[in-house]
């Protein structure tokens, strides 16, 4: 017998499926899961000893925004360091194909408004070489990258290639405009997309403050491109909605899932104060629960997308923003360099001036968010991602006598003016998150991986669910939680081969030391194209992350191994 490529020993296997785990050797051959076996006899080119070790499949993320980092970056971080091997891009109705050239410009302030990529990264970092959304497909098939992607045709793009100004306008589309649009969704779909994405909310803007293009679309547009899937290819409907027509949005998803077999699936997070614009009832998520419960009973595979914690804002200095970062004072001491800036901020006088001003055009997140004292919360260590009141900044500064605002300016100073504040921004209430994780319809996902890059860091989502959920409060089984980020996501996106430990499957694999697995604080690098900054976060505890049988990362190391690929839907 030929050796095995690799054999790891002695490990516990917590093979995807819900199974219990049990302890055996795994072998990989040429890219797949050769064997599982108590003891396999055969030799291996690498054997790994994985006594006290959890093996687990790679991770699944199927709601990530690496739209324009996967055609320049080889390395999909925050993700494939924190154990994922296969993500799916193109969520929420953004991304860049089709593209014509004189609309570039336009999707690039799209994609900076509604998921905070700086536009000066992505002019720097997209080669364009491009117009289809079929050619987009292939020049991801052409860049070497460490994890799988998949990508769903986005709204947007499309809205603008067929509409032009139309588009971005949000006037109504017409009858030739849509058949134009159907003509595109069927051509994109028979490349490879994994299905087709919208967005329906009024939190999405474009970096010039407009709605997105597809802000507002009719229901029978979204039903018409909606007709263009296949269940029998196991392409997914996915949006995000302010439900405030929650029949008719939801009518979306059942209308063109009961008439193509196509799966559906929606953002479904839980509001303790609803977003301004959005459905006011902070029960909505119960409801949303009831009907895709009546929807899987009619054999209607729809499912909602939620979060193992809440959907976290991160802001301070080194963010993207803060209470305080267009405020004019402030804006003007952007210029200096780091060490006297950080004196001018320390000076009484110019605190006491950005504390009298008020922020010129700030972003979504602070408008909303720049004054919600009760809600923000210190961020520090060991992370606590589901904070106690009595640790908000209103409580701090008024256990100190002082105005919340002023508290805040000081802590926002300290540690060199590196601390950050976290805002949950969707609830932090332990029993509702618990709820919807636990539910047997929703999916582990909304890490946005690739997207809001100076605020929001949750793509380790996937791992606090195992530390917080499984190991900690034990709401859930280690196979049970193992299930949710690997198995379950895979299976409902049809990604066949992978998702689990069995012979034949596609071997992407985790190595886990479970008693040391922790998250560490996110942290601020300069690796954008032009210089651009974004957060990323690190761990401990995974010892080793294979791709399609090779070792991508060790020990939180890259490899500098590439084995990752273009999923194409149907292809698995």
């Amino acid at each position: 017998m030929e050796p095995f490529d690799i054999l790891i020993r002695n490990g516990q296997i917590i093979d995807g499926t819900g199974a219990e785990p049990y302890v055996a050797d795994l072998a990989i051959k040429a890219g797949r899961i050769a064997h599982i076996a108590p003891r396999i006899s055969g030799s291996a080119t690498r054997e790994i000893d994985a006594t006290g070790k959890a093996v687990t499949p790679g991770f699944v993320d199927v709601h990530t925004h690496y739209d324009g980092q996967a055609t320049w970056d080889s390395h999909m971080n925050p993700s494939s360091n924190l154990g994922t091997t296969t993500v799916v891009l193109g969520n929420c109705g953004v991304g860049f194909a089709p593209c014509r050239k004189t609309d570039r410009e336009v999707l690039v302030q799209l994609m900076e408004g509604v998921e905070e990529i700086p536009g000066s990264a992505l002019a720097a970092g997209i080669q364009w070489n491009w117009e289809s959304f079929p050619d987009y497909l292939d020049a991801l098939e052409a860049k070497p990258r460490d994890i799988d992607v998949a990508a769903f045709l986005p709204h947007a793009p499309l809205r603008v290639y067929v509409m032009g100004q139309r588009g971005v306008d949000r006037e109504a589309a017409t009858a030739d405009d849509i058949a134009a649009m159907q003509k595109l969704v069927r051509e994109a779909m028979d490349a490879g997309a994994i299905g087709f994405s919208s967005s329906r909310t009024l939190l999405h803007l474009s970096s010039t403050g407009e709605s997105v293009p597809t802000m507002g679309a009719a229901v029978t547009e979204m039903k018409a491109l909606g007709s263009c899937l296949s269940g029998d290819k196991g392409h997914v409907l996915q949006f995000i909605s302010d439900w405030v027509d929650e029949d008719a949005e939801f009518g979306i998803l059942r209308d063109v899932s009961k008439a193509t077999g196509a799966k559906g699936t929606f953002t479904l997070a839980a509001f303790d104060k609803p977003p301004p614009g959005s459905n006011p009832n902070p029960d909505l998520w119960r409801e949303h629960l009831k009907r895709i419960d009546a929807a899987q009973a009619e054999g209607l595979d729809i499912r909602g997308q939620v979060i193992s914690r809440p959907i976290g804002v991160l802001m301070g200095h080194p963010a993207s923003m803060s209470p305080f970062y267009r405020r004019p004072t402030f804006l003007a001491l952007e210029v200096l360099p780091a060490a006297e800036k950080l004196a001018k901020l320390r000076d009484p006088a110019i605190k006491a001036q950005i504390l009298s001003e008020q922020n010129d055009r700030p972003h979504i997140f602070v408008q909303l968010l720049e004054r919600a004292f009760d809600q923000m919360y210190p961020m520090e260590e060991p992370i606590n991602y589901l904070p106690a009141n009595s640790d908000s900044v209103a409580a701090r500064a008024q256990r100190d006598g002082r105005d919340p605002m002023e508290w805040l300016y000081d802590f926002l100073l300290g540690n060199d003016a590196k601390n950050l504040i976290y805002i949950p921004a969707t609830s932090k209430n332990g029993t509702v998150i618990g709820a919807l994780m636990q539910h047997p319809h929703t999916i582990s996902a909304l890490g946005d991986g690739g997207a809001h890059v100076g605020s929001i860091c949750d793509s380790s989502a996937n791992l606090f669910l195992i530390t917080k959920w499984v190991r900690d409060e034990k709401l859930l089984s280690l196979a049970q939680g193992i299930r949710r980020i690997t198995h379950d996501p895979a299976s409902f996106f049809s990604l066949n081969d992978r998702g689990r430990l069995a012979p034949g499957c596609k071997a992407d694999v985790n190595l886990l030391d479970l008693d040391k697995l922790m998250l560490k604080t996110p942290r601020k690098v300069e690796d954008l194209p032009g210089g651009g900054a974004r957060f990323i976060q690190d761990c401990e505890g995974i010892a080793a992350t294979f791709v399609a049988g090779e070792m991508i990362y060790r020990e939180g190391v890259a490899t500098g191994a590439l084995p990752g690929r273009l999923v194409r839907s149907g292809a698995t």
